[in-house]
């Protein structure tokens, strides 16, 4: 009989995976440990080592903020994974694809914190002063597990299935547009592939950023300020191939592209 996985031993296989640019087998079925907390335990340790290489955390995602989402791998709650530095691309520069392994794109509304979130509970006006300003943003997920053959112990151990993120240039205060009712749409060229609305997160991103704000605090990595925080999908995310261009436009908030080269 094969050995289980160890923290350590799992994390070093998707750095691997990241570093190398492919896919690796399921880890659910291979760790000696496949709950919520061992999988987290992973993404830290793997946090930890990337800090310790000189990345610079700048942020976090919230990912499987859709309820439909949460059902097809048998959970009921988001997750989040780390944003670092190096993984921001700007509003319309072209993106490589060698530089990601199966990527797919979704719409996002980003917050930046503007002070440190550190009570063991936080309420919408928290998060509302707390918020310095909001952008459109494209995430673009990714995986290291062949085929997205995910399910959620795969996705929090793998960063939250993170890639690459895309913010938009124009800041707006929360005040100035409708966060809970925008409407969005993506465009691949000139066809619209993803719609959505901010009720599609959670009902509103702002609930989504509030368990996120409480969830760090657990986990001692409580968000500051000058944190990015990706909240959550919009719409259906959908898969990228050479040449595609994607253009997001977010109701009374704005627009955000990305280029694959």
């Amino acid at each position: 009989m094969t050995a289980l996985l160890s923290t350590e031993a799992a994390a070093a296989l998707l750095r691997a995976a990241h570093q190398d640019g492919r896919s690796i087998a399921p880890l659910r079925d291979r760790l000696a440990a496949t709950d919520v907390d061992a999988a987290y335990a992973i993404q830290e340790s793997n946090t930890c080592h990337w800090l310790q290489q000189g990345r610079r955390l700048v942020g976090r995602k919230i990912g499987l903020t859709s309820l439909a989402v949460q059902a097809q791998l048998g959970v009921d709650q988001p997750d989040f994974g780390m944003l670092f530095a190096d993984m921001a691309v700007g509003d319309g520069e072209p993106v490589a694809l060698g530089r990601l392994i199966q990527p797919k794109v979704e719409a996002e509304i980003a917050l930046v914190i503007g002070r440190d979130l550190t009570h063991e509970r936080h309420t919408y006006a928290d998060l509302i002063r707390a918020t310095e300003y909001a952008l459109p943003a494209i995430e673009i997920v990714d995986s290291r597990i062949e085929n997205w053959n995910i399910k959620f112990v795969d996705t929090v151990a793998d960063n939250a299935s993170s890639g690459l993120f895309v913010l938009g240039g124009r800041p707006l205060k929360l005040g100035d547009f409708d966060i809970t009712n925008c409407a969005m749409s993506m465009k691949r060229g000139d066809d619209v592939v993803s719609r959505g609305n901010g009720r599609a997160c959670l009902g509103s991103p702002l609930n989504a950023a509030v368990w996120l704000a409480d969830v760090m605090v657990r986990c001692g990595r409580p968000l500051l300020a000058g944190d990015i925080v990706l909240t959550g999908a919009l719409g259906p995310m959908v898969a990228v191939k050479p040449g595609e261009r994607f253009d997001v436009s977010i109701d009374g908030l704005g627009q955000v592209s990305a280029l694959f080269a």
